[in-house]
């Protein structure tokens, strides 16, 4: 799977990046996982056609001393579906903006 990954944060780096990610996305059952909504214009053709599916998110897995985001596009609900795919060029440039703004917005050169 590709992914995204930020890596060698301080621990206040992580702390700052944890507390950007429970402010501003879904958190996921497992500690450190947390699910950025694709909106609905951004979703691909096979998306479109699976309302049932929806809504579609990618992953942010936050570590130790790491962030990952997975460029996989998942159904909220559905884990075998022919609409769980890589995300399109425009989803990762929706991902990519998320990353680059929580990073500015908490200060982190990473």
């Amino acid at each position: 799977m590709r992914s995204y990954l930020i890596d060698e944060l301080s621990f206040l780096e992580r702390d700052n990046l944890d507390s950007y990610l429970k402010r501003n996305l879904k958190a996921g059952a497992l500690e450190g996982v947390f699910f950025l909504a694709i909106p609905p214009e951004l979703h691909g053709s096979s998306q479109q056609e699976h309302h049932e599916c929806a809504p579609f998110y990618c992953a942010f897995v936050l570590g130790k001393d790491s962030l990952r985001c997975e460029l996989l596009i998942r159904s909220s609900h559905n884990l075998h579906c022919s609409c769980i795919a890589p995300a399109t060029p425009e989803q990762r440039l929706f991902i990519f903006d998320f990353v680059d703004q929580m990073l500015r917005e908490e200060l982190i050169g990473a």
